[in-house]
């Protein structure tokens, strides 16, 4: 008699899960940062993640890899997930048709014998080796316990019972059964579960493991990829800080890397610059420190020696320590101006006030000077209120004004203005001296600047006060603009809003 074979039982399997990698290193060792013990960097380089830092738990190669790891092993339990139950099913089809196979055969085998059921023993051991049970029913009834009840009564009534699953002798089984005549039938049991999980497990071990190893694969060489130009530009940073101006990163995709190499070149270019500035800067400074400086020493040996007596060399060093006094007081307002405690009070001024106070203290000094003053304010009666700071407006316009004093000649017009604008309010200093170029616009406020550019051909100062008056503006929440005024001159325009919005809020005041 031919026997179908079922489907080979395998050894079971096991899954390579594994357990979660830790984050790991270069060569794939855990990285174990002992508490309190910063991660030092390359020799010859200061360590990235010093003592001022946040601790460093693990490396972004290792994180990759761990989620590499965790996503695919998400990723192979869901594919398990539904491919265990089909795979159960399809077992359970073939299972069960093998067994409908071979109770047909042996139905057919000893269906036309007259010793039918003597004829069914005799395969009995052949289908216990395939974990198939013989249940023999004579004469409508069967040979021992166990069978279900409407099986019999289905094989009594001459009916062949098939794909059915049911409960034998206490064990969910595979039944199928065929009748015989004469109220004989045979029926074929296999319990549900032998050899399905062995054989789903032997089919899916292997694309589990394969799968994992893929993943964890695919996350190192992706963390390799997403930390090589991290790495270059914590180099580049590290490299910055110990004063290398001339480093740059490559700017290549993802986006996110490229926008951090770009901010990383932009911020290398913005430091040589300032740099750049600020030794100028100095420089300007130290020349116009060493001037009085000299002066006054030349002065002074000049008193000891007893080559120059009288009130007159007593008033010249007087102005060089006056000069002085005010290029340290400039340094000092301006060094304030960028630190953060810088005093603010806000309060709602009237600007007409402040404007004609600057223009009385003023006018005598531009008289005498031999200069033409105007001042232009609203009509009387029509207050021009706004929330600001009336010290430090007061201290950009007498820094406006005394530059126009320093550079008009005699004859020529100064103008201070006053005029009401939308939502806001300009101040403007004009003047007909010998004003500004086109090119000189584009740098009137930064430090020395122009200082440095017009030193011996015409008055000069510090070269800060311009500066100074940008600072102020801008820590009021206005703006500051030069240009060409009408008179011939220069024109400094100071705009601000009615209700500002500060350039540093917390470190000012609102007084009711």
């Amino acid at each position: 008699m031919r026997s179908p074979t079922p489907p080979a039982a395998g050894p079971p399997g096991h899954g390579a899960a594994g357990s979660p990698a830790h984050p790991a290193g270069s060569h794939g060792h855990p990285v174990v940062n002992p508490p309190g013990q910063a991660v030092a960097g390359p020799p010859g380089r200061p360590g990235i993640g010093s003592r001022d830092h946040r601790r460093v738990t693990g490396t972004l190669t290792g994180r990759a890899v761990l989620a590499g790891c965790l996503v695919a092993l998400v990723s192979v339990l869901a594919t398990a997930a539904v491919a265990v139950p089909l795979a159960n099913r399809a077992a359970r089809a073939q299972a069960a048709a093998a067994l409908a196979a071979e109770a047909d055969l042996l139905a057919a085998a000893v269906r036309t014998r007259p010793d039918a059921l003597t004829a069914a023993r005799r395969a009995e051991p052949v289908l216990a080796q395939q974990a198939i049970q013989l249940w023999l029913i004579d004469a409508g009834e069967p040979e021992r316990s166990g069978l279900p009840e409407p099986v019999v009564t289905r094989l009594r009534l001459g009916q062949p019972v098939t794909d059915r699953t049911a409960w034998v002798d206490g064990r969910l089984s595979l039944v199928e059964g065929r009748p015989l005549g004469d109220g004989d039938a045979l029926v074929l049991t296999r319990p549900y579960a032998v050899g399905l999980g062995a054989a789903v497990l032997s089919r899916l071990w292997f694309p589990l493991l394969v799968g994992l190893v893929a993943g964890t694969l695919i996350g190192g060489l992706l963390a390799a990829q997403l930390s090589r130009p991290i790495r270059r530009a914590a180099e580049a940073a590290a490299r910055l800080r110990a004063g290398d101006r001339r480093v740059t990163v490559p700017v290549a995709p993802p986006a996110e890397v490229a926008a951090l190499a770009s901010a990383l070149n932009e911020l290398t270019a913005a430091l040589a610059v300032s740099e750049a500035r600020q030794r100028e800067f100095l420089l300007s400074v130290s020349h116009e420190l060493r001037t009085p400086l000299t002066n006054l020493k030349g002065y002074a040996e000049a008193l000891t020696d007893r080559v120059v007596e009288g009130p007159e060399a007593g008033r010249i060093m007087l102005g060089e320590a006056e000069q002085l006094d005010r290029l340290i007081s400039d340094l000092l307002a301006l060094a304030r101006l960028e630190a953060d405690d810088f005093p603010l009070r806000f309060a709602p001024v009237d600007l007409t006030t402040v404007v004609s106070a600057a223009a009385a203290a003023w006018e005598p000094r531009f008289t005498e000077a031999g200069l033409v003053w105007r001042c232009e304010l609203p009509p009387p009666g029509r207050p021009v209120t706004v929330t600001t700071d009336g010290e430090r407006v007061r201290q950009v316009i007498d820094g406006l004004l005394g530059n126009a004093l320093r550079v008009v000649p005699a004859g020529a017009p100064v103008v201070l203005a006053l005029t009401p604008a939308a939502g806001a309010v300009e101040i403007e200093v004009r003047d007909g001296g010998p004003g500004l170029s086109d090119d000189d616009l584009a740098v009137a406020f930064q430090r020395g600047r122009l200082a440095a550019r017009y030193q011996g051909v015409r008055p000069v100062g510090s070269g800060l006060g311009l500066a100074l008056a940008a600072r102020l503006v801008g820590r009021l929440g206005g703006t500051i603009s030069a240009g060409h005024a009408p008179e011939g001159g220069a024109r400094f325009t100071v705009r601000l809003p009615a209700h500002p919005r500060p350039a540093h809020p917390y470190t000012t005041r609102t007084l009711a």
